[in-house]
């Protein structure tokens, strides 16, 4: 679980920063599932230069929560989540100050989508969230708003959880506590688990990765999994801490994330299997293979460009298909192998796709 956020502060010396407004969106790799967003009272003048940059004044705060009051709705909709910001080691901090003043220890662990930017999208002329949500397409409204920033950071870091195929970002949000019976344990993890089409990831308390599976219906499969009697199963069940998710949509997309996933991260106890495939050609050299997405409005989108599968993304705006530039941002890269070509070719033979593009 995250909780994606944004703090507009007043300006000022180091550590002396007061909160002027707060945006916090609880997701759970698939949704939002809670929100917080509030002005607030910092008991302090603001920076001129900062009311220029925000448009909040002091005459606004007047009449707003001060710190203490919001603090306990701070807490609860982000216990037991990862913090992830935008630059999280300055809002992380502004926090803990803030708490620290109150006499409260805020420890959460955090993740920053500038960092994870420039590891997952290299190349980028600036890791500014403006610029870096004009070069991938991802509308800002009320930027230097908390608000604004935030529901925007939410739209980043879904990018970055499809490209992060190393499973770095969900790693970092796995409890680690088994101290739980096997039976009340599994039965909670079944709970947190979506009936869409996706990924699983089976975690043990090293929160290694033990196993990668894929289904039309994520909750249904782990059941199936955990109702296996097999010896290989039995020790995995007895292993299990956390399973983690990956809503893909499209079950094209699941099965080709699959593939890369196990290459990957090698899980003990998947199957090593060899596939025997042939090379085969696509009917045009430049296809958009417009599918399903993730959720209601959005789309799925696979390129294949100069006759190689480049890879997939996501978007619900049209302007983001139209555009191969940004499209192109957006992809989560693939490798043009013999066995990502044969499942695309199979798997049109026996489904349709929403939309088919030739440029």
């Amino acid at each position: 679980m995250y909780a994606i956020l944004d703090i507009e502060t007043t300006g000022g010396k180091f550590d002396e920063e007061g909160i002027t407004e707060i945006a916090i969106y609880k997701f759970d790799g698939d949704q939002i599932v809670d929100q917080f967003i509030s002005l607030v009272n910092p008991e302090k003048d603001i920076q001129p230069f900062v009311v220029n940059l925000t448009g909040i004044n002091n005459g606004m705060l007047k009449n707003a929560p001060k710190f203490h009051e919001v603090a306990k709705r701070i807490v609860d909709i982000t216990a037991d989540c990862v913090l992830v910001a935008h630059n999280a080691n300055f809002d992380n901090r502004i926090l803990t100050t803030e708490f620290r003043r109150l006499g409260f220890d805020f420890e959460r662990e955090t993740l920053c989508t500038v960092e994870l930017s420039q590891k997952l999208i290299p190349e980028q002329d600036s890791y500014k969230l403006g610029k870096l949500c004009s070069a991938l397409g991802i509308p800002v409204s009320s930027r230097h708003r908390a608000d604004g920033d935030a529901i925007a950071t939410v739209q980043l870091f879904k990018l970055l959880l499809n490209k992060d195929f190393e499973k770095e970002i969900i790693k970092k949000a796995i409890k680690t506590d088994n101290s739980r019976k096997l039976a009340p344990k599994l039965l909670t993890i079944l709970d947190e688990l979506p009936a869409k089409a996706g990924l699983f990831y089976v975690h043990n308390v090293e929160r290694t990765i033990l196993y990668i599976g894929k289904g039309r219906n994520i909750k249904k499969t782990v059941n199936q999994l955990f109702l296996r009697t097999s010896k290989k199963a039995k020790t995995l069940q007895a292993a299990v801490v956390s399973v983690t998710f990956e809503v893909t949509g499209s079950e094209l997309i699941a099965q080709l994330k699959h593939i890369e996933e196990l290459k990957i991260n090698n899980p003990k106890f998947n199957f090593k299997q060899k596939p025997n495939f042939t090379r085969i050609e696509f009917s045009n050299t430049n296809l958009l293979l417009i599918d399903r997405g993730r959720n209601v409005g959005e789309k799925s989108v696979l390129l294949i460009e100069n006759n190689k599968f480049k890879g997939f993304c996501y978007t619900d705006l049209a302007h983001q298909i139209t555009n191969i530039e940004i499209l192109r941002n957006l992809i989560s890269p693939m490798e043009d192998s013999i066995h990502n070509r044969c499942t695309i070719k199979k798997y049109l033979q026996r489904n349709n796709v929403e939309r088919i593009i030739r440029f």
